[in-house]
């Protein structure tokens, strides 16, 4: 229920909110806004995997040095993987959306951070009730 939640409210996002930040443009229904935002979360998921992939490579490649670095990276750039998941989502489905640069690619990011963020919130207080 959760993830249908989820998909729900993050297909809105995609179909009625993105649209409207300049550089940002939406092209399809709301079956298309669906299947952006189910193929943003497995692109978000691999994003998130790819980076802490790196990051434990590095880790262990420096015995543990490198963690004076990535730490501080993470902390400041944790809001940076829905930025680049939503630049390959365009790359990847084109006739579905296009962004025009990185700029609204930040802003349409951290809507969707800000978004996931709220859901995921949301619909734990939907499940404990």
């Amino acid at each position: 229920m959760r993830f249908l939640f989820k998909l729900v409210v993050t297909a809105a996002i995609f179909a009625f909110v993105l649209p409207k930040i300049p550089g940002i443009d939406f092209h399809g229904s709301f079956w298309a806004a669906l299947l952006l935002a189910f193929v943003f979360g497995i692109i978000l998921r691999l994003v998130d995997i790819v980076a802490m992939a790196i990051s434990a490579m590095l880790t262990i490649g420096s015995l543990g040095l490198a963690l004076l670095i990535l730490i501080p990276l993470w902390l400041v750039g944790f809001w940076l993987l829905p930025v680049v998941s939503l630049k390959l989502l365009a790359h990847f489905l084109p006739r579905y959306l296009t962004i025009a640069g990185w700029t609204p690619a930040l802003w349409g990011g951290l809507l969707m951070l800000f978004t996931g963020i709220l859901t995921t919130n949301f619909s734990k207080l939907l499940s404990k009730k």
